[in-house]
């Protein structure tokens, strides 16, 4: 293995808390019912629509109303980016050994480019990043393993030589089908209807914590 890729929110850093913050104060705005903290968070991963449904479910996903609602909240979240947000427990000493050995890493999203670049901006991140894809970087986003392929290529490693590590099922079909070694972050923002039988996403690893991901990365690549 000579390079470690990582999905955004749930994987490489905690968003949640900021997330939480913003959907909370709109439903009290609107007079709404509290969506819990633990609801909101397996959401964080399925991107903004699915957040902003939580407060408006009545509403069609693309009825004008809902749209306004959306990006809303996305100008409030831009505006205001890493209030509570920082990178999981234990990740900032596993990059710094990336880098300490010479290991690149990046990420590869399906967060639009102008939240992710102001994200990594914020935690000081961005010269650090050897790579960042994001949706607008390609013609399908994961689960096609496009974004996947062409973060390897912008880093000039064979696909077959990274790891990706993803909270999602569609991160784990998208690095299966790039023939990346796959990690599930079991400490990440789990969706719902998946979180039940991680197994069944078929991933080459399952870790619980940044501390697991750490101690899977390095055995990888001492055995490489």
């Amino acid at each position: 293995m000579k390079a470690v890729l990582f999905d955004l929110d749930g994987t490489l850093i905690d968003t949640a808390a900021d997330f939480i913050r913003i959907i909370q104060a709109m439903c009290k705005e609107e007079g709404r019912d509290i969506v819990a903290a633990d609801l909101i968070r397996t959401q964080v991963s399925e991107g903004a629509r699915a957040m902003v449904k939580l407060v408006y479910p009545e509403l069609d996903v693309n009825d004008p109303i809902f749209l306004a609602h959306r990006q809303r909240f996305l100008d409030i979240y831009g505006a205001d980016i890493a209030v509570d947000t920082n990178l999981f427990e234990g990740m900032y000493p596993l990059l710094q050994e990336l880098e300490e050995q010479h290991i690149p890493w990046g990420i590869v999203t399906n967060k639009p480019r102008w939240l992710s670049e102001a994200l990594l901006n914020a935690l000081n991140l961005t010269d650090r990043c050897a790579v960042l894809v994001c949706p607008e970087d390609v013609a399908q986003t994961k689960p096609n393993p496009e974004p996947m392929f062409l973060a390897a290529k912008n880093i000039n490693i064979a696909a077959e030589d990274c790891i990706y590590v993803g909270d999602h099922p569609r991160d784990i079909d998208a690095g299966r089908a790039a023939n990346m070694f796959t990690i599930l972050a079991a400490y990440g923002y789990l969706p719902l209807k998946h979180k039940d039988d991680l197994t069944a996403w078929q991933a080459d690893c399952i870790v619980n914590d940044v501390s697991e991901l750490h101690h899977k990365i390095k055995m990888l690549i001492k055995a490489s």
